[in-house]
């Protein structure tokens, strides 16, 4: 097959639930470049953005693992969208969502997983999901 890297994915059809923001989006270290006290932000090596990281909780009642990380190239730190009154989360759109699957070995068989990654959040406007 000729799929190679990150492939586009529609947001509606990978989260019909959609998602939900569930901590702070903060740089991703380059753990190769960084060391001790001198931290340094990681960088696409396709596009040479900054990669920033956000920990997102996926709505749908059924979903196999709940939390997961999305990585989110830009040049500057996506901004969330504001809260919602008594929601624990926020809820957001992930722009230009692709998708990299992967071998994830250890703890018995291995399994196919996936990298999220986005370029950038939104806020979710009424009718964008199901759930929403």
């Amino acid at each position: 097959m000729g799929v190679r890297g990150p492939f586009g994915v529609n947001f509606d059809e990978a989260f019909p639930h959609g998602v939900g923001i569930v901590g702070a989006v903060s740089a991703q270290r380059d753990f190769d470049k960084s060391s001790g006290d001198n931290s340094v932000q990681q960088l696409d090596a396709a596009t040479g953005k900054r990669i920033w990281v956000v920990d997102v909780m996926d709505f749908d009642p059924e979903a196999r693992e709940r939390t997961f990380k999305v990585k989110i190239i830009a040049d500057v730190q996506p901004v969330p969208p504001a809260e919602v009154a008594g929601l624990p989360v926020r809820p957001v759109r992930l722009e230009g969502l692709s998708v990299t699957p992967y071998l994830k070995e250890g703890m018995g068989r291995p399994r196919i997983a996936y990298s999220l990654r986005a370029t950038g959040l939104a806020e979710v406007r009424r009718g964008d999901n199901k759930a929403a």
